[in-house]
């Protein structure tokens, strides 16, 4: 990919205040596939003015002058698919197979969702006398992770865009050049100067400086728990409106009946999607502890056809983004092993043949308690632990014994026992019977793993303040 040596602030490609370029490093490879930029508070201030100027128009268009754009937008993305494709394998490592059929695309449905639920969307509504009015909040910071680059750019992007908020958005510098095609996308779409600014950097940067700018009405970020506590603070003094989307440690309540395998199974596989690297991946396999053994059996056989190797190539599972990542989840395998948890498959260590490149081995563990590290950290990599349950009830006990709640799932050949136990999963955000992601439901976390919704109409809200014109129709 080319370097990014530039900010797109105010509809242009603009110098940053002072250069400072870093490396962005291929995670198959170890070697540099270009440079970015990385910005200052003088770059974010910068791109906040823009905003604040294009918001006095912006923020007063009506919905079918936004709807316009958004279909603009539409199209100029599907006319770049290949190139965000090409960009996120190279930054992030995403096997092709999956940026192809998940990672683009997923980008894009968020826009068509927004598009299609803007025209119903009620920004103004009568209640007696009074007109209750639903109003842009403002200018925007959105800070986005590398795991899922396009999905949590657009997740953002999109419906601030439909309800008439201005934004700039500081993509991780660890995987900037999708970011960088979707402000090209952006430009040739006619997006207005102003109402879309990008500014590469980091989180001490560009991060803090953007979640604690005056200028800013609504920080919104994705990353983890550790890193959205700062932004939180950096945000407090302006007293602006936070949402964030943060880690999980997600329970996978398995039913002891005729599908066990089958399900355990699909855990396995939906687990290891993306090396691993999801939010709301299912990392915690809850079975019945006398079906543990049959557990490492099927994971034994599961796990091994789950190839990793060169993203470019037809694998399932490329290399995790980071050296910085790979040595946290190393260090996270070996310690598990040394609290007396058993790797029946993978482990520590490269797959066999894989020298080069941050690969790590799909790895499950038995021999869990819910109390140990592996069981209660955020690995963020392609690592499974399956823990024993005695009953349903001590099943759902574990399940919402975590600081997190992003994500649950349940699988089981008896419906209703699935849907009620996935009731009283603690978490935002419940797969049944293995269950997809829907662009029309409402994603985001209970305790740790966060506060707001994205997706769907109800990422809408998110974005807007709520006014009462008192006495409007008197």
């Amino acid at each position: 990919m080319p370097d990014i040596t530039k900010f797109y602030i105010d509809g242009q490609w603009v110098e940053p205040a002072e250069l400072n370029l870093v490396d962005v490093i291929n995670p198959a490879t170890e070697k540099s596939a270009g440079q970015v930029a990385i910005g200052s508070a003088a770059d974010v201030d910068a791109a906040v003015d823009a905003a604040r100027r294009a918001f006095v128009t912006w923020g007063q268009t009506t919905v079918d002058e936004r709807l316009e754009v958004l279909n603009k937008i539409i199209a100029e993305y599907q006319n770049r698919m290949g190139d965000l494709a090409a960009a996120v394998t190279e930054e992030m490592g995403s096997p092709v197979g999956l940026t192809n059929a998940a990672q683009v695309p997923i980008g894009l449905g968020h826009l068509m969702t927004a598009a299609a639920q803007l025209p119903d969307f009620k920004f103004v509504e009568d209640r007696g006398t009074s007109r209750i009015a639903k109003e842009p909040i403002g200018v925007c910071g959105f800070i986005t992770p590398w795991n899922w680059p396009l999905n949590q750019v657009m997740c953002k992007v999109a419906p601030a865009l439909a309800t008439g908020c201005t934004m700039v958005l500081k993509p991780s510098e660890v995987a900037p050049f999708s970011a960088a095609i979707v402000a090209e996308i952006f430009d040739a779409a006619g997006v207005p100067a102003g109402v879309f600014n990008l500014v590469n950097g980091d989180g001490p940067g560009v991060g803090a400086a953007l979640s604690s700018h005056e200028g800013i009405d609504m920080i919104s970020f994705t990353g983890s728990t550790r890193a959205g506590i700062e932004v939180a603070k950096s945000a407090a003094p302006t007293v602006k409106r936070v949402a964030q989307e943060l880690g999980g440690k997600s329970p996978n309540i398995i039913l002891d009946d005729e599908d066990f395998a089958k399900n355990v199974a699909g855990g396995i596989v939906t687990m290891m999607m993306n090396s691993g690297q999801s939010c709301n991946a299912p990392s915690r396999m809850l079975v019945p502890a006398a079906r543990v053994e049959e557990v490492a059996e099927i994971a034994k056989g599961v796990a091994a056809d789950l190839t990793v190797g060169d993203p470019t190539t037809d694998v399932r599972l490329g290399p995790v983004v980071s050296e910085a990542q790979f040595d946290k989840i190393q260090g996270l395998i070996e310690r598990a092993i040394a609290d007396g948890a058993t790797a029946v498959i993978g482990g520590a260590g490269r797959p066999e043949g894989l020298e080069t490149g941050y690969y790590v081995k799909p790895t499950v563990f038995t021999d869990v308690t819910n109390d140990m590290e592996i069981a209660r950290t955020e690995v963020f990599g392609p690592v499974l632990v399956v823990i024993g349950y005695d009953s349903l009830d001590e099943a759902i006990k574990i399940a919402n014994d975590t600081e997190y709640g992003l994500a649950g799932y349940v699988s089981g050949k008896d419906v209703d026992e699935v849907r009620k136990i996935g009731s009283q999963i603690r978490a935002g955000s419940i797969s049944l019977n293995g269950a997809q992601l829907d662009p029309s439901a409402p994603f985001g976390g209970y305790k740790k793993s966060g506060n707001g919704r994205e997706w769907s109409d109800y990422a809408f809200d998110e974005f807007l303040e709520v006014k009462s014109l008192l006495g409007f129709g008197a």
